[in-house]
This record gives C-alpha cells, structure tokens and sequence, in this order.
C-alpha cells in the first residue's frame, strides 16, 4: 500500500477528481446522476486543492466549477465561480491561458443568464486576453471555446 503525506494524498485527490469532472463534462449525454456526480467532483478537485494546490490550481478548479454550472444552466453558481476564478488570476498577475479562460467562464456564465450586455462585455476582455496566449494550440482551443459562447447566444 502506498504511503502519502497529507499534502499528497490532497493532491492525488484534486487531479483524480478533476480528471473525472472532465470526463463528465466531455459525455455527450449524461444523466441527472452523472450531472450531480459532476458538481460533486468539480467541488472537490477544489476543496483538495485547497489543502495541497497553489493559486493557479484554484484559479482552474473555480473556472472548471463554473463551466459544470454553465453546462448545467445554473448561472448564478456559474458565475460566482467564475468570478473567484478571474479573482485568483488578477490577484496573482496570471495571464495568457489562465486570465482568457477566467473572462471566458464570467463571459459563459452572463451567456447563461440571459444577460447580452454583461456576456458581451466579458467576451470582449475574453477575446483581448486571448491574444496573448504564448502557444499556438492553446490560443486556438481557447478561441474555439470563445466563440461557442458567440454561437449560443445569438442562435
């Protein structure tokens, strides 16, 4: 049996659980169940990561509760969320992925909410903070991201 300090055994848990989050959120179909299995992972991939992470891990772990809530169209969890994610990133100077993502959740969030003028101010800090993503791949996944948030709200 593998033996962990606290701190590891914290950690084991937030990857193990946000990994399982990401697989929820990629299932094409999920049942009720497997939607509250997916707020129950989110939280706590972020409930260990309070224990072992740093704050870029709890700056994603909030922007992936967010995305849950988004998905789920519960709003104002989404953007609560999504705002302490945006938080964590303007406290802690992070840019390029973190901060484009961050403004996208709040952006997803308002999207969800019904809110056009609060979601398209938010894709628009979104979209300028993307510009700065380093790698190629990322700045192209994060753009495709962005631009469901456009698709859904005006369809």
């Amino acid at each position: 049996m593998d033996k962990f300090t606290k701190e590891e055994w914290h950690r084991k848990q937030a990857i193990e659980n946000f990994n399982k989050t990401w697989d929820l959120i990629d299932k094409k179909e999920r049942t009720k169940e497997e939607d509250l299995e997916m707020i129950h992972t989110a939280h706590t991939s972020r409930f260990h990561w309070g224990f072992a992470g740093t704050p870029l891990n709890f700056a994603r772990g909030e922007w992936q509760i967010s995305r849950v809530y988004s998905l789920l169209k519960m709003s104002d969890s989404a953007l609560l969320h999504g705002e302490h994610s945006l938080y964590h990133c303007l406290q802690n100077d992070f840019g390029d992925f973190e901060l484009a993502f961050a403004y996208e959740a709040v952006a997803r969030a308002y999207m969800v909410k019904c809110d056009e003028a609060k979601m398209e101010e938010y894709f628009a800090l979104a979209s300028k903070a993307g510009e700065n993503i380093a790698k190629n791949d990322d700045k192209e996944y994060f753009i495709s991201e962005l631009n469901s948030i456009k698709l859904r709200s005006k369809a």
